[in-house]
């Protein structure tokens, strides 16, 4: 493959990757960066190549830089090495769903794993169910969280986990009463970290409703 080839694919999954950690559909981002929705699926395939232009766009529309979407030493396409520290990153809070979360490791574009810290929420969390290629481990470190599974109910405790198949429909929620901190590992298949499916974060999706209430 050429650089020219690598470098699209490499585009392609960065805002692709992007746009469904912001929990947007193709056909929105299509819209506010004026490109067409076919336009943009073929570009996250890497099938297709953008002008700086139509780059520029997306990236704001993403909320990303523009260096961002390009491949450097200091990003790079798998991770060797990767330590976290304690306190070393605050918490990021989704305020469509209350969830707070850090990225603990993982997630390059070649990467299999990914892993995060999450706290629920005592009141308002995620209430739509996702599904989609992999597989996910959450570990409950405090509090309680109830998981919902290919319509069966799973209530875990500290110091309980749960390995879980993402083709099957699944949410979760804090069954507690107070905070829940969970450790969650995301596994995805071949074909998700060569650039081929998707792997939405189910904490960090809002509706479509709430996106479009948003717009100024």
């Amino acid at each position: 493959m050429d650089k020219v080839a690598r470098a699209t694919q490499d585009i392609g999954r960065r805002l692709r990757s992007a746009r469904t950690g912001a929990g947007l559909t193709l056909a929105a981002v299509a819209r506010q960066a004026g490109v067409s929705e076919g336009f943009l699926s073929k570009l996250e395939r890497g099938q297709v190549a953008a002008s700086i232009a139509n780059l520029i766009q997306l990236a704001d529309v993403l909320g990303l830089g523009l260096h961002e979407l390009f491949r450097s030493e200091s990003a790079p396409a798998r991770t060797k090495v990767a330590v976290h520290r304690n306190g070393a990153a605050d918490l990021e809070q989704v305020a469509a769903t209350g969830y707070r979360w850090r990225h603990l490791g993982g997630g390059a574009p070649l990467d299999r794993l990914e892993v995060f810290h999450l706290v629920f929420p005592r009141a308002k969390g995620m209430q739509a169910t996702v599904s989609h290629p992999g597989q996910e481990h959450c570990y409950v470190l405090s509090g309680e969280v109830l998981f919902h599974v290919d319509g069966a109910q799973h209530r875990l405790k500290a110091g309980d986990g749960i390995l879980i198949d993402s083709e099957l429909p699944h949410r979760a929620e804090n069954a507690g009463r107070g905070q829940a901190h969970v450790l969650m590992t995301v596994a995805r298949p071949a074909e998700a970290a060569a650039g081929a499916s998707e792997w939405p974060d189910w904490w960090r999706l809002a509706s479509s409703t709430e996106k479009e209430e948003s717009k100024p």
